[in-house]
């Protein structure tokens, strides 16, 4: 007898930036996610200016998807104020949206958190000085804590850790290194690495690298639709 968990196809793609009057559907490339893959994650920047009538695009176009669809918001997503109003459009169309939560399909544990900002390395930004840094690292360390409290939730052998920010630096490079420390933060991996994770996928780089690993050696990949990826796609097929 076989008791071994059954692999499965997740497709991921991030920084899709969906506009009030998008020249593009995704109708079509959803449909062909869904013959490739047993989940689509979509780790950020879903809409571009953070409207609800830009998630409302998404939604109507995300009809066409057959399988689960998994997602966390972006930076982009928050622009105009209303992430709760977009979370609300995007759960009634039946995505499982990850702020701090967990979600087991097919056999597989999906984490998320939006992550934040704070640079990496001996480079990341500490706790002091101006109240204004302060609030930038304790709102980095909070991401970092809700991301430990959902993956001690985790039952399932295998998990997917979806982020928008970055968690480690090899996957921004390319990207000016004077932005670096507003692309991700070390903190986010240092959490990640408490626990086995199968994948780490995140966007927000978009002149990023595809590929890298925490220092406890879980893979990260850069999925945003900017980066070449193995598929020649937009998005990235992973065997988890």
């Amino acid at each position: 007898m076989n008791d071994q968990p059954r692999t499965i196809t997740v497709a991921a793609l991030a920084d899709l930036h969906v506009k009030d009057t998008p020249a593009d559907s995704y109708r079509d490339l959803f449909k062909e996610i869904s013959e490739a893959a047993d989940v689509l994650v979509l780790a950020g920047d879903l809409t571009d200016l953070g409207k609800p009538k830009q998630a409302e695009h998404l939604a109507a176009d995300l009809a066409a998807c057959s399988i689960p669809v998994v997602a966390v918001l972006g930076n982009h997503d928050y622009e105009a104020g209303e992430a709760d109003k977009l979370a609300a459009i995007l759960e009634a169309a039946k995505v499982h949206l990850l702020d701090g939560r967990h979600v087991e399909i097919e056999g597989v544990g999906f984490v998320g958190v939006k992550g934040f900002a704070g640079g990496f390395g001996r480079f990341m930004l500490s706790s002091f000085g101006e109240p204004a840094i302060k609030a930038m690292v304790a709102e980095g360390i909070d991401q970092a804590m809700r991301l430990e409290n959902a993956m001690r939730q985790v039952r399932a052998d295998r998990a997917v850790v979806v982020l928008h920010y970055a968690p480690i630096v090899e996957t921004v490079t390319g990207e000016p290194p004077e932005i670096y420390p507003f692309l991700g933060s070390s903190r986010l991996a240092e959490t990640i690495d408490r626990f086995e994770v199968s994948a780490v996928v995140h966007g927000h780089a978009h002149r990023g690298a595809y590929q890298g690993r925490t220092p406890r050696g879980a893979p990260v990949y850069n999925v945003a639709a900017h980066i070449e990826k193995p598929t020649g796609r937009p998005y990235a097929l992973l065997e988890i």
